[in-house]
């Protein structure tokens, strides 16, 4: 048997609110690690909003979220997937808990997060529970098993002191992206552990980077290229095997879920940051906080609610 683990992020470029990365774990026979998983467990999942017919969505993020449906499909899919390794967060706490709870003590200090125990998650049950029994089925019968999912949010002021410490915004990222690597490491000792990361910018050569984040580890170069980057690394009697691949969101099941992940904990944020200044002013428009838009939302914040007191340290990215 082989663990795949699939890692993705959600919020790279926006001026507000969260950045937050995530892994998918699977295990699967080793014969199925470069085949179509979306064409194994097509009676169970697809990779279009279309002619889904009851199926589970599992897609790049961006193609799965837009203004007109929302987060219904990222909802319908993490809580799904969720519910498939026994965890049904019913708030956004709750889903904290499950995914990052090293980031909950940083959350309560934002005045934006304090009602976050009331958000209700509302994904039908019955659909959620039908869903997430059709894919675990599916899966068995092919012998695969959803075995975690994980996220590292970096909340504003953290990801500012980040920043300010390692004065990179790349690096920041790819800091986040280790401690999942490590998580994955650590946890799934397979026949076959392989980890695939979404090509993180223009890199190619991670080498020296992966050096410095694991130290103790002996580093091998599988390849180096413009399409994928790949590495063997052994430490402690373990191995495993770390691809960062352009597109993989789209050509990897596990990236696929990570990215929806990523994105559904990230617009839950921000849409708790959204809520409590609307309280303020109702005529405020809500902002999915990339540059332009956030910078008008900064703008209305100080026009419309000027006595209102805001760290925006807490509120605002410094890059």
């Amino acid at each position: 048997m082989a663990v795949l683990v699939g890692i993705d992020e959600a919020g790279y470029g926006p001026i507000l609110g969260p950045l937050v990365v995530s892994s998918s774990t699977i295990s699967l026979p080793q014969g199925l690690l470069r085949d179509d998983l979306w064409q194994i467990l097509r009676n169970s999942v697809g990779n279009r909003r279309k002619r889904l017919a009851g199926r589970m969505l599992i897609t790049d993020s961006k193609k799965a979220y837009s203004r007109a449906t929302g987060i219904k499909h990222l909802e319908r899919t993490v809580l799904g997937c969720l519910k498939c390794i026994g965890k049904e967060p019913e708030t956004l706490v709750e889903l904290i808990e499950v995914l990052c709870p090293g980031c909950l003590g940083r959350l309560s200090a934002y005045p934006w997060y304090q009602e976050a125990g009331n958000h209700c998650l509302s994904a039908d049950a019955a659909d959620k529970g039908i869903a997430s029994t059709v894919l675990a089925d599916d899966m068995a019968s092919n012998g695969i098993e959803l075995l975690d999912m994980k996220s590292y949010c970096l909340d504003v002021g953290y990801y500012n002191e980040m920043v300010a410490s390692v004065r990179n915004k790349a690096n920041v990222l790819f800091s986040a992206t280790c401690r999942l690597i490590k998580s994955a490491f650590d946890n799934f000792e397979g026949d076959d552990l392989q980890i695939v990361v979404d090509r993180q910018g223009g890199r190619i050569h991670y080498r020296r980077h992966l050096q410095r984040m694991f130290g103790n580890t002996e580093m091998k170069i599988l390849c180096e290229s413009p399409a994928d980057s790949s590495y063997e690394m052994r430490a402690g009697g373990k191995s495993m095997r770390l691809h960062f691949v352009v597109g993989a969101d789209e050509r990897f099941l596990p990236v696929s879920l990570a990215s929806m992940v990523s994105k559904y904990l990230r617009e839950l944020l921000v849409h708790n940051m959204n809520r409590y200044f609307i309280g303020f002013h109702s005529d405020l428009r809500p902002t999915a906080g990339y540059w332009k838009d956030g910078l008008r939302f900064i703008e209305d914040v100080k026009t419309n609610i000027p006595d209102l007191k805001v760290d925006m340290e807490q509120l605002v990215r410094c890059r």
